[in-house]
């Protein structure tokens, strides 16, 4: 699944990593941040993604597990991101600051990975399992790793580039499966493309979100 991005076009960038906290946010911003400065688009979950409404409900008394939508909300994630890294992103960006990576992160990475996505990992934390490096199953999933917030453009351009040069004419496998993900987290990028800003009525977003994932699973089920 190539995607027909012109060689001098802005690139667009999937920002990966923890965002549970301030900290984790401020963090995962500041990586997009980088990211447009040099020229790129950025889907970054807390803001573009389901994220953005669902987490304003976890501490509201009208959270989402009162909405009875857990399970469709955790498809419709999953869905999402998997449409981002088959045919909205060019390359990911993987944060791996912490005391362990995230493990939603580690799924993206390994995603991007099996789509043909390149991936830059960034690291500017001591803390690793073998004496400052990464698990070896880790490793195999990113290109290039820095240690440096700044050199992440430029990295990640690097490996986009070359990653068109070397497989330009190879396209990744799509199982049934995956093109379901697709094309659901296709439909959920278009709602919430038309929301208005401001992101007015959260829970009104995340119940329309579970519908069209109730909807496709009655689809798939006839």
């Amino acid at each position: 699944m190539p995607i027909e991005t012109p060689h001098d076009a802005m690139y667009t960038a999937y920002c990966s990593g923890p965002l549970f906290c301030p900290e984790e946010a401020a963090g995962m911003s500041a990586i997009a941040a980088r990211l447009e400065e040099a020229g790129f688009a950025t889907f970054l979950p807390h803001r573009d993604g389901i994220e953005a409404y669902v987490m304003r409900l976890a501490n509201s008394p009208l959270n989402v597990n009162l909405l009875r939508v857990r399970d469709a909300i955790d498809r419709a994630i999953f869905a999402l991101d998997v449409y981002q890294l088959a045919e909205r992103c060019d390359g990911m960006a993987i944060n791996l600051n912490g005391r362990v990576p995230d493990e939603g992160a580690v799924v993206e990475a390994s995603l991007a990975f099996a789509l043909g996505r390149p991936v830059v990992a960034y690291k500017n934390d001591a803390r690793a399992p073998f004496r400052g490096r990464d698990n070896s199953m880790l490793a195999g999933l990113y290109g290039t790793r820095v240690d440096d917030i700044g050199a992440i453009p430029h990295a990640l351009r690097n490996e986009i580039e070359r990653k068109r040069r070397t497989d330009a004419s190879q396209a990744a496998p799509c199982t049934d499966e995956l093109r379901r993900a697709i094309d659901l987290g296709r439909t959920i990028w278009r709602f919430l493309e038309r929301l208005p800003s401001g992101r007015r009525r959260p829970e009104a977003a995340v119940k329309e979100i579970a519908r069209l994932c109730r909807e496709d699973g009655r689809r798939y089920a006839r």
